[in-house]
């Protein structure tokens, strides 16, 4: 069972990630699903999308809960039935939960690819980023500014957030591992811990809300 990584974020809060290596029917087999989410699953195309489904259920074995314990609400926002905080993210073939007893949560992996370049100035002001001549490095930090303002997107949860005008990432190091953000969407502030780290050619970042 190929749990790749759990981080202890703090004491009330766990990240877990999976790598997916099994076949479908392996990863399908000890997992209950309610009827809702089968049908769900049957529903997907994509092999990949499928298993990506099914890792996230082992996921949550690990942080203690089922299929049942997790519901959406009509933004599409999980939930946990006993109230704690969930974020979910799937991308290719890793997957990642981070579960809070305390702190409203947010959680993205991103595969770092070139083509990000094409986009960021559509998230990020680009000309904040001219001092970067190294392509490697820049196509690392954005994919790191996207996955933060990913993750504070859901927790945040509300249509017509603009990641470019209303989501700010404060500027960071590599070497920090960390860094801070802020929300301000309709006159109103929030603040967020963002943290990231780097495997095989993955970024993940995951956002916790502070008060």
């Amino acid at each position: 069972m190929p749990l790749y990584k759990t981080i202890t974020v703090n004491n009330t809060t766990k990240l877990y990630i999976w790598k997916i290596e099994e076949p479908e029917a392996e990863l399908a087999k000890p997992i209950a699903l309610t009827d809702h989410c089968q049908n769900r699953l049957n529903g997907m195309k994509s092999d990949m999308h499928r298993k990506g489904f099914l890792s996230i259920r082992h996921l949550l074995k690990q942080a203690g809960y089922t299929d049942f314990d997790l519901r959406y609400d009509e933004v599409g926002k999980p939930h946990l039935k006993d109230g704690n905080f969930i974020s979910i993210t799937h991308s290719h073939h890793f997957t990642g939960i981070i579960v809070s007893k305390t702190d409203e949560v947010g959680v993205d992996i991103e595969m770092q690819r070139d083509k990000i370049l094409k986009i960021a100035h559509k998230f990020t002001p680009i000309e904040e980023y001219k001092t970067i001549a190294n392509v490697s490095a820049l196509t690392q930090k954005l994919t790191i500014v996207w996955g933060a303002k990913e993750s504070l997107y859901k927790i945040y949860a509300q249509k017509g957030l603009s990641f470019l005008h209303h989501i700010n990432v404060k500027d960071f190091t590599f070497a920090d591992e960390q860094t801070t953000a802020e929300i301000l969407y309709q006159g109103a502030s929030s603040f967020y811990k963002v943290a990231f780290l780097e495997f095989e050619g993955f970024t993940c970042v995951y956002a916790l809300k502070t008060t």
